[in-house]
This record gives C-alpha cells, structure tokens and sequence, in this order.
C-alpha cells in the first residue's frame, strides 16, 4: 500500500474499532441495571458502601477481584456464611480465628451493630451480581483448629483440590457415578451455599465450621455423655437434623453459634429435595 492507502486504512480501523467499542459500551450499560439488580439497591444498603469505604475494607479484601489480596476475597461471602456468622464475625475476629495458628487476624473494629447490619446488606447485594464468574477462583476462608494442620491442605480441599481430587482418610470407595454417595458428594460441592466452603471431610480439620468425617461415632459420643440435646436417635437422623434444623443441637464453640441459632444456613430444607437431602447423608455418613 502507498501512504495514502496505509493512511486511509488507519482511519478506517480506528473508526471502526472506535465503533464497536461505542456499541458496546452502550450495550452494557443497557445491561447494568439487570446484571447488578439496582432495584434491589435499598438505603441500607448504600450505608453499608459507606461503611465498606469507611474502614477501608479493600486495603484487605478483594470484591469482583478487585482490592488487595491480603485477606480473602468477599464477592459471594454471604452466600458462603450467612449473616449470623459474619455478625458474630465482625463483632469480635478473635473468636474464630488465632494470629499464631492462622499467621492473620482481622483486627476488631469496633464496628456498631448498625454498621455491621449494613455492611452484611452491601454484601449481600454485592454476591447477587452477576458477574458472570469473575474472579474465576474466589479465595476462601479457611483454617484449622488442630495445630500442625496444614493449612495449605485445608485450602486445597475447600477449592476442590488435592485432598478432594481422591477420597479423603475414611471414605468409602465412591461409585458408581449415580450412586447415592456420589450424588450426595456433588451436592456437597455444588448446593448453595456450598457444604464445602464451611465443612472439611478430613478427620481434624476444622475450617468454619466442624469436620464431617466420622459423624457416626461422634453422634454416638455425644449421645452417651448426654451432650445432645436434640431429637435424634441415629447418627442418620442426627446428620438429617443437622442440615434441616441446623440450630436443633449447637455445636459447641463461638465459631458454630450464637444466641442459641447455629451459623449453618437455615435453608436446606426447604431448597433441597427430600431425595437430595438422602443423598447428602449417605454421602456424609460415609466417611468413618
């Protein structure tokens, strides 16, 4: 091409370019109000942005992957806890997890529970987004409260790595595929809010709440020192309570409760089907 030719192609690029770059700028503003939900965008919570940028949360924390990655990222963390453990959380981080065992803590603070009702309400709008699965790999929260657990296991299990690419100590062999322990496994994965971002199946390792491996024998346990206080009277029954009434028997521990409700999500029983719910126990009874 000449000069004249290689300068028309130029402009004619960038035009274009420009073009659709327009284009889709538009569309995706068209879009906005729909993919973020604005309607649901209440006076809470915008006090709850406020608080967010307050404290200066993403100093710490990432949202949309976006913030430092010192802490975990927040983006779908109330769909992973609950407002119940994040009040309680927020109240006082010392509760649940230690500086020596943990290597971080989330300083207190000393935020009003007005403040901590709408920083829960941002985030919950915040998780609701469809962001159409950005970040690809949330990073979770995790820890353990054996000392010497290695931690990075922990991470690898609530991801779906590593300890859960195999079968963790104690379980039993799972096939077939559409057996109910593998249908059980993939609900355990997938439900929402997922089992797995809060429950490790390994013996000892306890993330947010209490290891799952060897629910048989610790039902057994408890019922014998008279520590439960449920209506159970087999470990299938105990493990069914657990996931429907999850505040029936509490766990003992300020990382598991307070005021008497369990931090375990409430709704399990009413999005799971009762064939759902068999299939989750048997997946969780076969880990001894």
């Amino acid at each position: 091409m000449n000069k004249r030719q290689t300068r028309l192609f130029a402009i004619a690029s960038t035009a274009i370019a420009t073009l659709i770059f327009l284009v889709l700028t538009v569309d995706s503003h068209r879009q906005f109000p729909t993919l973020t939900n604005a309607d649901t965008i209440t006076d809470e919570v915008v006090r709850g942005q406020k608080v967010w940028h307050n404290y200066n949360c993403i100093n710490c924390h990432t949202i949309f992957g976006e913030g430092a990655y010192y802490a975990p990222d927040l983006t779908k963390i109330t769909q992973l806890r609950g407002a119940p453990y994040l009040t309680a959380f927020m109240k006082d981080p010392s509760q649940f997890y230690d500086e020596q065992k943990h290597r971080r803590l989330m300083p207190n603070l000393g935020m009003s529970d007005q403040e901590i009702s709408d920083v829960i309400a941002f985030m919950d709008w915040v998780s609701k987004v469809d962001n159409q699965g950005w970040p690809p790999r949330p990073i979770l929260v995790v820890g353990s409260s054996i000392p010497g657990t290695d931690l990075s296991m922990a991470q690898q299990e609530v991801e779906g790595e590593g300890v859960a690419a195999g079968l963790p100590p104690g379980a039993r062999p799972v096939a077939p595929d559409n057996s109910p322990i593998a249908l059980g496994e993939a609900l355990f994965r997938t439900a929402v809010p997922t089992c797995q971002a809060c429950h490790s199946m390994a013996p000892g390792v306890n993330l947010a709440g209490p290891s799952l491996a060897g629910l048989e024998a610790f039902f057994e346990q408890i019922k014998a020192s008279g520590e439960y206080t449920g209506e159970a009277t087999t470990a299938e029954e105990f493990v069914r309570e657990s996931i429907v009434n999850p505040s029936a028997w509490l766990h003992p521990g300020p990382m598991y409760s307070a005021d008497g409700t369990s931090f375990m999500p409430p709704s399990y029983g009413d999005d799971l089907t009762e064939e759902q719910i068999d299939h989750l126990v048997a997946y969780l009874l076969s880990f001894n």
